[in-house]
């Protein structure tokens, strides 16, 4: 094990994949490296797995699917919260192995696991919570009712910005309802996936329940989407790839939920508390060194309070801290990769070269190494830069500046996607105004932070459908039937 990753229980360590409550090998002996973005060293060597692994995944999920439907929802909801506590239990080795694997700063991993983990407690009281109905009858002697089933073998396929929560907040819905899971976490980011098996061991979930496995993603995701037995597929990353994946779905007819893409307006009306409007940017686009779909993308200004929110912006930017995820005192990690950097330098230089103005930051290299980027602050910004129509993906801040709420309505609607927004306003007109004509699933509103296990989470337009988390989050692993009986009429006396 790597010094950088010293564990208070090194079985937490998990290199190979969960199929079956067993820990597999490839069939091929193969393994894939796993890297620490904060330094470069190779932390980890996981099995590279295929089809001939994710069909075994597949079926042992099947085989599990017919008992794990037929457990009580009391019984569910305890070993999810068993699981649960198992987490929180080890938080601080799960946040270990999450900045060593990812880069974010380990007070960020912990707050990631407890958000997973509040997902799997949610979902684990709604387990008790899946009602049916009785619905009017057209004619007197028959009877209507409505029941809730399972949907069958669930796949899972997740990003590695948030390895652990992302996964959390699909299997526990999913097994809640009644379902199984085969999940295919990024390859960036495995450890922080098989750890979850790892504890759901412990917690007594049956085997065949859970299965998680990584290697050879076109290999993995092309027998997740053609075989038959996967009855729906959850996918949080691209809307690229979500494209494909819900064409792929098509041939055999699987339900589908899709976390995608983002460009988030963060709009500052000249009537907002220009203190929680910097505070709420500070953690709203930098979190994650800017790495997640919901992030402040676009940053609009109101021009008679532009000056004095750049002034602020700018002095709490050049404070923050840039480093190793795993020093204390650090607010900004490594990006996941080397070719993530130079993505968001291409960014930046495609800014400049148009006629942006650099605040601070910028996109040279600096003494940390080549994966971290400076906080970068953009002004004079044109919606024909990419920092207008791209999801960023790293600590870029673009601000534009406008003068009435019907253009910055207009621009903050001007593109594909619908994930998240964000103002500041305390005119309470306004609220509701803008709140109604933004063209997004998720609004903010004088806050920066919009994501909880109780509100639903999911996007509109481009940015993807279904919603995950909250009393709505059960609905997509769930199959509605209705059930209609006659001969309820009297006996003949």
């Amino acid at each position: 094990m790597s010094k950088s990753m010293e564990l208070n229980d090194s079985k937490l360590l998990r290199l190979n994949a969960y199929i079956n409550g067993a820990w597999v090998q490839s069939y091929s002996g193969e393994t894939f490296d796993v890297f620490n973005p904060a330094n470069g060293d190779c932390i980890a060597k996981v099995a590279k797995c295929g089809q001939p692994e994710t069909i075994q995944a597949i079926k042992a999920a099947e085989q599990a699917f017919k008992n794990w439907r037929e457990t009580g929802a009391k019984e569910r909801s305890a070993f999810l919260i068993k699981w649960h506590d198992l987490i929180l239990a080890n938080i601080d080795d799960l946040a270990i192995i999450l900045t060593t694997e990812m880069g974010k700063p380990l007070a960020e991993s912990r707050g990631e696991i407890a958000y997973g983990a509040n997902y799997i407690k949610w979902f684990a009281e709604e387990a008790k919570r899946i009602y049916g109905d009785t619905l009017p009858s057209p004619v007197s002697d028959k009877r209507v009712v409505l029941i809730k089933q399972p949907i069958g073998v669930v796949a899972c396929i997740t990003p590695w910005n948030f390895p652990n929560a992302m996964l959390a907040r699909k299997i526990a819905p999913a097994l809640a309802a009644g379902n199984t899971v085969v999940c295919k976490p990024a390859n960036e980011t495995p450890l922080s996936a098989l750890v979850l098996g790892e504890l759901a061991t412990r917690a007594g979930i049956p085997a065949g329940v859970i299965n998680i496995l990584c290697g050879k993603t076109t290999e993995i995701g092309e027998e997740i989407t053609s075989n038959p037995i996967v009855r729906k597929l959850s996918f949080t990353g691209s809307t690229r790839v979500g494209k494909k994946l819900m064409a792929d779905c098509a041939q055999t007819m699987k339900r589908t939920s899709m976390e995608l893409g983002g460009n988030a307006p963060y709009i500052i009306f000249d009537d907002a508390d220009l203190d929680e409007a910097v505070s709420g940017v500070m953690a709203c686009k930098f979190r994650n060194a800017g790495q997640t779909c919901v992030c402040a993308n676009r940053i609009f200004v109101q021009s008679g309070i532009y000056d004095a929110f750049m002034e602020r912006f700018k002095a709490a930017t050049e404070a923050l801290i840039i480093g190793d995820g795993q020093k204390a005192g650090v607010d900004i990690g490594p990006l996941v990769s080397a070719r993530a950097a130079a993505g968001v330098r291409d960014i930046i230089s495609d800014a400049l070269t148009k006629g942006a103005s650099l605040i601070t930051g910028g996109s040279k290299a600096i003494n940390a190494g080549e994966n971290y980027i400076a906080p970068t602050i953009l002004a004079d910004v044109t919606a024909d830069m990419r920092v207008f129509n791209d999801e960023i993906f790293g600590p870029v801040a673009p601000v534009f500046k406008f003068d009435t709420e019907d253009d910055v309505i207009a621009l903050a609607n001007d593109t594909d996607y619908g994930l998240a927004a964000y103002f500041f306003s305390r005119d309470i007109g306004r609220v509701w105004r803008v709140g109604e004509k933004l063209e997004y699933g998720m609004v903010g509103i004088n806050t920066g932070s919009i994501s909880n296990e109780m509100a639903p989470f999911g996007g509109i337009k481009e940015s993807g459908q279904g919603r995950e988390g909250s009393k709505y989050g059960l609905d997509d692993y769930l199959e509605i039937k209705s059930l209609t009986m006659g001969g309820i009429s009297s006996p003949q006396k």
